[in-house]
């Protein structure tokens, strides 16, 4: 059974910083894209990082500069590490694995980041 479990949100103040991390388990991680996404309240899904197999990454014009996804194969972990959070950083996020060779993809439930004063 395939089990993505995100841990490291919480409440932050402006222009502090969080390390999100999703420990996966039940698939083979390295045959995984793996990728954050967020959802702000009253707001859609919308795409943070993503890194591949061989370590590339991409991402979303709102984490550029700010934020940074990496992964541990050995620890079947990705991480996203972010700095310099502003309230508009603000949302539930997820992480995501997609398998590179079906095309499953599989979703954590969430972890709530509130960057607050």
């Amino acid at each position: 059974q395939v089990q993505l479990v995100e841990s490291g949100g919480g409440l932050v103040q402006p222009g502090g910083s969080l390390r999100l991390s999703c420990a996966a388990s039940g698939f083979i991680f390295s045959d995984q894209y793996m990728a954050w996404y967020r959802q702000a309240p009253g707001k859609e899904r919308e795409f943070v990082a993503s890194i591949t197999i061989g370590g590339r990454v991409n991402y979303g014009s709102s984490a550029k500069g700010r934020f940074a996804i990496s992964r541990d194969n050995a620890k079947n972990t990705v991480y996203l590490q972010m700095n310099n959070l502003e309230p508009e950083d603000t949302a539930v996020y997820y992480c995501n694995a997609r398998n590179v060779f079906t095309d499953k993809n599989d979703w954590g439930k969430g972890t709530l980041v509130t960057v607050s004063s």
